[in-house]
């Protein structure tokens, strides 16, 4: 699983050093890392050969030409990108994910289980403390929720 959160320094190249821990979960055809413009944030989502494949399955549950499957296959397959590492574990980021968004320095690498985001780090900053009122809500209504069943099948 891709776990944690690092901050990483653009170089002039747009190549950033991958975690170590995150090269290893990689293993696939070639020795890199898929990255596409993430679905549901603005930033770039990467992982291995286990991401394309969960994406592979997704769209072909939808019917050939059903306009979900299209907007999937333009996004996903459309907007991917084959990362190979060089020597020192580097990839290059691509000027057009930099461009869309706004990655030109500093950039936060988040780990996700199956998959890892690389966002600007004052655009992950605003982004985690959102996630964290989601999560601590949705934790409340999830508990909430457990003990009102707990109380149905004792009463």
């Amino acid at each position: 699983m891709f776990l944690s959160t690092f901050e990483k320094q653009l170089d002039a190249k747009r190549r950033i050093v991958v975690p170590v821990e995150f090269r290893a979960l990689t293993s696939g055809p070639f020795d890199g890392v898929i990255c596409l413009p993430s679905i549901e944030a603005d930033c770039i989502e990467g992982g291995g050969a286990a991401l394309f494949e969960t994406y592979k399955r997704l769209i072909e549950e939808l019917d050939f030409g059903d306009p979900v499957r299209t907007a999937l296959e333009t996004s996903i397959y459309g907007g991917l990108h084959k990362l190979g590492f060089d020597t020192a574990g580097r990839i290059t980021l691509p000027e057009t994910l930099c461009d869309m968004f706004g990655l030109t320095d500093w950039v936060t690498v988040v780990g996700m289980g199956d998959r890892f985001q690389i966002w600007g780090r004052e655009a992950f900053q605003a982004h985690r403390a959102g996630m964290r009122d989601i999560a601590r809500q949705g934790l409340a209504d999830l508990r909430a929720a457990q003990r009102a069943a707990r109380l149905r099948v004792a009463g």
